[in-house]
């Protein structure tokens, strides 16, 4: 008798059946999580173990420093933490320095409260003023005994600080060869306090830390109303930190805007800060520091002896000068300049630290005669 190929048809209840297994292991699954969660805040999930040393460098986040407890074993969800204290409001409560620790055991609320309190170790505390040099932070981390400074900049240019957010809008060294360093601009002048047993990546870490946090959101928005990225702005602030860094950063950032602006009859910085002129006189970034560092002016490499004289190259140099406090990046961004300053394109100063301003270049040469007049009778 020959085979039917009618197959039977299936029971109407099967699918039915798979959903509610399918529902079941959901349930299971959330379950598990729900009371996992619930063990690890309440440091539920076993007894204390190993005593464990956590370093937390100045300048950590929440999520940094769940990782570095994550790491030690004494908790054990990274996320959780970072959730359960932003829940607490208890940010802002966290600590650094070194802080012995056990694996497991804690309640969340338990390790906010040890990492509340100010943990002892060896510190330095170093100051940077607004518009210091990279080379000189990294010279300054030697004096202090915190570490080389090539070894500060080979981390500061070359580390992984993607974790922050202003990193991935500085371009690699490869698609900025003209770039003196990397790290020029976003090293963070300010007062700091360092462990002298922190790692160079941790020291390094503390400047990109504190610029991340000056470099609000608001800030990011007015970069792109205006199309402009952030190592323009941060370049261009450079410049008016060496050219100003007082009540005149506004006015010095508008005339340079104004050069730089399409159209501009003079599209050139021309700032005596980073050029050609060789003299121990002028605070030269150009002759004070990358010459210094190739061994010397004739061994700048040429693309970048180009790329950071004003005289020569139109537009911004290839990158900042030095690293600019907040006030100079502001004015940068968004200048709030004097009106009689509105459409001017020169400036120059006297030894008085009087700022004269000028439209057009027969103006800037008057102006310069006066600045000169001046000069002559301080000298007396």
């Amino acid at each position: 008798m020959a085979k039917s190929n009618h197959t039977k048809p299936r029971k109407k209840g099967g699918a039915l059946k798979i959903l509610l297994v399918i529902l079941v292991l959901l349930v299971l699954t959330a379950g598990a999580a729900g009371v996992f969660a619930y063990n690890e805040i309440n440091g539920n999930g076993g007894k204390p173990g190993a005593e464990v040393t956590v370093s937390i460098p100045q300048g950590s986040g929440v999520a940094a420093i769940a990782k570095e407890l994550k790491e030690a074993g004494v908790i054990r969800s990274a996320y959780l933490f970072r959730w359960y204290v932003g829940h607490k409001g208890a940010a802002g409560k966290l600590q650094y320095g070194d802080f012995t620790l056990q694996t497991g055991g804690y309640s969340y609320d338990g390790l906010i409260t040890e990492l509340s309190a100010y943990a002892k170790a060896d510190s330095v505390r170093l100051t940077f003023p607004e518009g210091t040099t990279a080379i000189a932070i990294a010279r300054k981390m030697e004096e202090a005994g915190l570490c080389t400074a090539e070894e500060f900049l080979e981390e500061a240019n070359t580390g992984d600080f993607s974790e922050y957010t202003f990193w991935q809008y500085v371009p690699d060294d490869a698609d900025a060869p003209n770039r003196f360093m990397k790290c020029e601009g976003y090293l963070f002048p300010d007062t700091y306090e360092f462990l002298t047993d922190d790692t160079v990546h941790h020291y390094v870490a503390t400047f990109y830390a504190h610029f991340d946090k000056q470099f609000t959101d608001e800030m990011y928005r007015e970069l792109e109303k205006q199309e402009l990225t952030l190592p323009e702005v941060i370049t261009l602030a450079s410049f008016v930190q060496e050219e100003a860094g007082n009540d005149q950063d506004s006015n010095v950032a508008q005339v340079f805007r104004n050069r730089l602006a399409e159209g501009s009859p003079y599209p050139k910085l021309q700032s005596n800060t980073s050029s050609y002129v060789q003299s121990d006189e002028d605070n030269n970034y150009l002759w004070n520091w990358v010459a210094p560092y190739y061994g010397g002016w004739e061994d700048i490499p040429e693309n970048i002896r180009n790329a950071y004289d004003t005289y020569t190259c139109t537009g911004l140099p290839a990158g900042p000068i030095s690293n600019p406090g907040l006030a100079a990046i502001q004015a940068a961004l968004a200048p709030q300049c004097d009106e009689e300053v509105r459409d001017c394109y020169f400036f120059v100063t006297d030894l008085s630290g009087h700022y004269y301003y000028a439209k057009t270049y027969a103006e800037h040469q008057a102006n310069c005669r006066k600045a000169a007049e001046v000069n002559q009778s301080l000298k007396k």
